[in-house]
Parts: structure tokens; C-alpha cells; sequence
């Protein structure tokens, strides 16, 4: 299932970026262009209204890619774009991440006690897992089919661009899993003796008892696209305050099943979190921008008296907006 995964991925990525030659005024230069625009309170308002989410911000085969390679543009271009602002955001997260690091260790040892004395946390832990990989295809095409069934443009929307979310997630934390090459917990078996290494984008590949390459613990990709595609639910939906919690406590449960399976660090899991809500928010913000686009501009009729030849004549003005 992960190589097909990756296959997809592989293909899905290849489409895109054909698109990042085309002409200043197509649609993929037309969200860079309002990429550093925000409101006047400094941050991108979002209409969420369902009334938005309707023939002309329907996303068909071509936009939903557009958006995509715009995604995927803008999320690995970046670093190179930082404000003083996110550089100052980083550093907090990687004090926060080094703490979380020094942890690892006692955290895992903890869990594998636990799990070891509840043998039903363990089933548990298998069956949430799941939501992280295989199952969130499924969850996804449920909440897919209940918007075509219900005509629900909003719910249609909505799921697309948690594919999307899922996408670009998986694409950053596949590169980083390469970058790092931070050796699984699960090499070390359940006395944990050894320190979690980073071998580099050199490290050696090889495979555990369950076909996962040993060398990609960093981050943990489960919790990652989880907390992508979460991030998107919870944005177009926060006018409902308990999608956030759902979806936040979901992708929570599948960040912490991948420590109780020995398979992510604790630090794995907060680092694929951190990557997974900055894609959901890229992608959520980027297709806002394109709804802003996509709203038929309102006109303004004026009425003026404008001089001709010495005389005072009306004049009707028309303005979009």
C-alpha cells in the first residue's frame, strides 16, 4: 500500500508544475501575485459562507492541479521567502522541538511499558493507526460521496482540498524523511539502548519486520497528512466548533498511535504535525485566493456633470469592483 502511495504521488507531482509556464496573467501567476496580500488586521480573511462554494469556485480537473502545483510551489519555495516575522516563529518551534527531542528516549520506554501491561491500548492503538494511512483514503471518499449525494458544494470543496492537503503533506515530509535519515525506534527493539541518529540523505536503506525502511522516522508521514487534511476540515468548517476538535483529536490519536507502535519518535510526530497544519493552511489560503478571483466583480453606476464645449452635460460612470 505505501509503494502504491508513493506511485501516485510520484504521477500526481509530475502534472502540476506544467503549468508554471504559462503567461503572466494565468491563474497560477494570478495567486502568486496575491500570495503576499492580507487584510488590513495582517492576516488573509477567509469566507467560509456555503453561499461561496458555487459554480465559479467549483474546482474542476484543471484548476484542481493548478492549485496543486501552486501548492506544492509555494510550500517548498518557502525558506527562501522568510520574513524576520518566520524566522522568529522557527526558532520558537525549534526550542520547543529540541525539548521534545531530549525526550524521545524516556518517552518511548514509557510507552512500550504501557503498551507491553494494556494489551487492549495496543489493538487500539493498531486500529487508529489506519486513520493515518489506508483509512483516511476511505474517510475521505465518504465525506466526498456525502456531498455529491446531498449537493453539498461546500462538503465537495471542502474534501478536495484535503487531497490536496494530503498531497503537498506527503511530498514535504517524503523529502525530509530523505534529507534526515533518523533511524525508527523500532530498530532498537524495546530496551531503546542506542541514541536516535540522523544519518543524513546517505543513510544505508534497509527494511524492518514490516517493510518499513528503518532510516525514515523523521517525520512521521501518518501524522503528517493527517494533520493536513484535519487543518483544511477545521478551517472551512470553524464556524462549527466541534470540526476543529474532531478533527484536531483525530490526527492527535494518529500522532500518538505512532509512538505507541514504536515505529515514530516522539519528536517524529511533532515535527509532522508542525509540517501537516502549515500544508492545510497553505493549501486553504491558496484556494481562498482563487475564490476571490473567481467572485463576479460588482459594478458601480455614478452619475457626474462633466463640462463640454461650456456647458455642463450628465455623464453615467461604470465601475467594477
Amino acid at each position: 500500500m505505501k509503494k502504491e502511495i508513493r506511485l501516485i504521488l510520484a504521477i500526481l507531482l509530475s502534472i502540476p508544475f506544467a503549468g508554471f509556464s504559462q503567461r503572466t496573467d494565468t491563474l497560477v501567476k494570478k495567486l502568486d501575485s496575491l500570495n503576499k496580500k492580507t487584510e488590513a488586521a495582517g492576516g488573509q480573511t477567509n469566507i467560509i459562507n456555503p453561499k461561496h462554494y458555487n459554480e465559479n469556485t467549483n474546482l474542476n480537473f484543471k484548476t484542481y492541479f493548478v492549485l496543486l502545483g501552486s501548492d506544492l510551489k509555494q510550500e517548498f519555495t518557502k525558506p527562501f521567502h522568510m520574513t524576520g516575522k518566520d524566522w522568529g516563529k522557527f526558532a520558537k518551534w525549534a526550542v520547543v522541538f529540541g525539548a521534545v527531542a531530549l525526550s524521545d528516549e524516556p518517552i518511548q520506554k514509557f510507552s512500550i511499558r504501557l503498551l507491553d501491561n494494556n494489551p487492549g491500548l495496543q489493538h487500539v492503538s493498531d486500529y487508529v493507526t489506519r486513520f493515518g494511512a489506508s483509512y483516511e483514503f476511505y474517510t475521505l471518499a465518504g465525506f466526498g460521496a456525502y456531498g455529491i449525494i446531498f449537493k453539498s458544494n461546500k462538503m465537495k470543496t471542502t474534501t478536495l482540498l484535503a487531497t490536496q492537503a494530503y498531497i503537498t503533506g506527503g511530498a514535504l515530509e517524503s523529502i525530509l524523511k530523505y534529507i534526515s535519515g533518523r533511524t525508527r525506534p523500532s530498530v532498537y527493539g524495546s530496551t531503546l539502548e542506542a541514541e536516535p541518529n540522523f544519518l543524513g540523505p546517505f543513510a544505508p536503506t534497509a527494511k524492518d519486520a514490516n517493510g518499513k525502511n528503518i532510516y525514515s522516522s523523521f517525520p512521521s508521514g501518518h501524522t503528517t497528512v493527517a494533520f493536513a487534511a484535519a487543518t483544511v476540515f477545521a478551517k472551512e468548517y470553524n464556524n462549527t466548533p466541534i470540526v476543529p476538535i474532531i478533527a484536531y483529536s483525530a490526527a492527535t490519536l494518529v500522532g500518538l498511535s505512532r509512538i505507541a507502535e514504536n515505529v515514530h519518535w516522539a519528536s517524529d510526530v511533532l515535527t509532522g504535525a508542525t509540517v501537516g497544519y502549515l500544508a492545510g493552511m497553505e493549501v486553504v489560503n491558496n484556494y481562498h485566493r482563487f475564490m476571490r478571483l473567481r467572485q463576479p466583480k460588482k459594478g458601480i453606476v455614478s452619475f457626474t456633470m462633466q463640462p463640454f464645449y461650456g456647458k455642463l452635460l450628465p455623464e453615467v460612470v461604470y465601475n467594477f469592483r
